[in-house]
């Protein structure tokens, strides 16, 4: 059984399929047919909807693609849709207003995101409206109305005491793993059983793939996997933190990391996607291994009450291929906090600036004293089957003079350290060119903020 709040009442689910997506619940069960199906892969926001949780004695609310979220995951959480709003409030006012809607299609979703931006929802805050609703899609409206219509409604926080009282006396009752001990527990035991911490991309096998998931565990709840803890040396992610909830953590090791969170996905997928999800799936385009990579982090995996840690680049062995024994899990990544002189710059290169898919993603870490390359780091994500770091451009930089021949040197180096394909993102020689073109951006901005981000 599943039971979550839904409008302030209790919604109670007898033997829930695990892979029962809320998006269906709400339209072919509860009729609630103003969340919308466009793409069933969290891309364009219109079955957008808001989760919230206890959050000390606050409820703390987020922005979700409900086609990819699976039915257990709301469990003992509280939702709202579209309709919860009644028709009637300041969003949908102002979208009316500001003639914020054609087809109406995409409305809904709009107005949710719309919406939590106005509670000051999970990923929005002191956030630009054209960032709010990067990760919903209109087909016809155009965007500035519905940029003006967002820009319209003040941000003021939310009272919500009935909610937080329901919550509190609401107990889960799926049957989640509570603890870090009792997943690990069940793993030895059933080391066949599917993780899944944000579905962002578990969620696409289903809808798109319509794979059977088999014996599915759910750890988006587990307090110790949810830890960021930061010291004076490193950052410290519990796996299933997500990229929303590290954001401004991990902007505080270096901006370019804070932007590459923007980069990747809109507010539903951050406020769903975990950073451990990200490396665990081993995908060669994930945006945040390379640059994790660059700065030095290292995994830590756990099997049982045993825990190994490696260096990030070591865990990936192959195409859909990590190093993970039966039982393991990955429990956290600490990334190293880079000291001054470390030159540092992060690139994701993409069709479209927001929610889109890399070409190629590129870190540098060089520290450089008194003119010299003491230390370089390179990694790249989209030029090899995994995301993997650039031996021969490293040495190349490594020990020499930091100039310009330097870097045309390490730049021809890079071409030799990956074989990229083509596909539809980009074909092979772009991805050389770009790749070198990204090292060489590094030497010309040498007398400005290194920042290289861009679309």
């Amino acid at each position: 059984m599943i039971r979550f709040l839904l409008d302030g009442e209790t919604v109670e689910v007898d033997e829930p399929d695990p892979a029962a997506t809320v998006l269906d619940y709400l339209r072919y069960t509860l009729r609630r047919t103003g969340t919308k199906e466009g793409c069933a892969e969290g891309d364009c926001g219109a079955c957008t909807v808001l989760v919230g949780e206890l959050a000390g004695d606050r409820v703390e609310w987020r922005a979700v693609n409900a086609c990819i979220l699976f039915l257990p995951m709301i469990d003992g959480k509280a939702l709202r849709t579209v309709e919860s709003l009644g028709g009637a409030h300041p969003v949908q006012r102002a979208l009316v207003e500001h003639h914020g809607s054609q087809c109406g299609f995409c409305t809904p979703g709009f107005v949710m995101s719309l919406y939590g931006r106005s509670i000051g929802a999970t990923g929005t805050q002191g956030v630009p409206v054209a960032d709010v609703i990067a990760g919903n899609l209109c087909r016809c409206t155009g965007y500035g109305p519905i940029l003006e219509a967002g820009e319209a409604v003040p941000v003021a926080a939310e009272a919500d005491e009935s909610t937080a009282e329901g919550l509190r006396s609401l107990r889960p009752a799926y049957g989640h793993p509570a603890s870090a001990d009792a997943l690990a527990e069940l793993l030895l035991a059933r080391p066949e059983t599917r993780i899944v911490a944000g579905a962002t991309d578990v969620g696409l096998w289903v809808t798109k793939q319509l794979r059977d998931l088999g014996p599915t565990v759910f750890i988006g709840d587990i307090a110790e996997l949810r830890r960021i803890e930061e010291t004076p040396d490193a950052l410290t992610l519990g796996a299933a933190v997500r990229y929303s909830e590290a954001r401004e953590a991990l902007a505080r090791l270096h901006p370019d990391l804070g932007e590459l969170v923007r980069r990747i996905g809109g507010v539903q997928v951050r406020n769903a996607g975990t950073i451990g999800g990200n490396i665990a799936n081993g995908s060669p385009i994930g945006d945040m291994p390379p640059a994790l990579i660059a700065l030095g982090a290292e995994l830590t995996l756990r099997r049982g009450s045993g825990r190994r840690t490696l260096p990030l680049e070591n865990f990936f062995l192959g195409y859909g291929r990590q190093d993970l024994v039966p039982g393991e899990f990955v429990e956290s990544v600490r990334i190293p906090r880079p000291p001054p002189e470390v030159r540092i710059s992060v690139a994701k290169l993409s069709k479209r600036f927001d929610s889109d898919i890399s070409g190629l993603c590129g870190a540098f870490a060089l520290r450089i004293e008194a003119g010299r390359v003491v230390d370089a780091r390179v990694a790249f994500g989209g030029m090899a089957a995994i995301p993997a770091r650039a031996p021969g451009c490293e040495a190349a930089l490594t020990g020499q003079a930091w100039s310009e021949a330097t870097v045309e040197a390490a730049a021809l180096a890079l071409a030799k350290d990956y074989d990229p394909i083509d596909d539809l993102r980009g074909s092979a020689a772009y991805r050389r060119r770009a790749a070198a073109n990204l090292l060489r951006r590094i030497w010309a901005a040498r007398s400005e903020p290194v920042s290289v981000l861009h679309g």
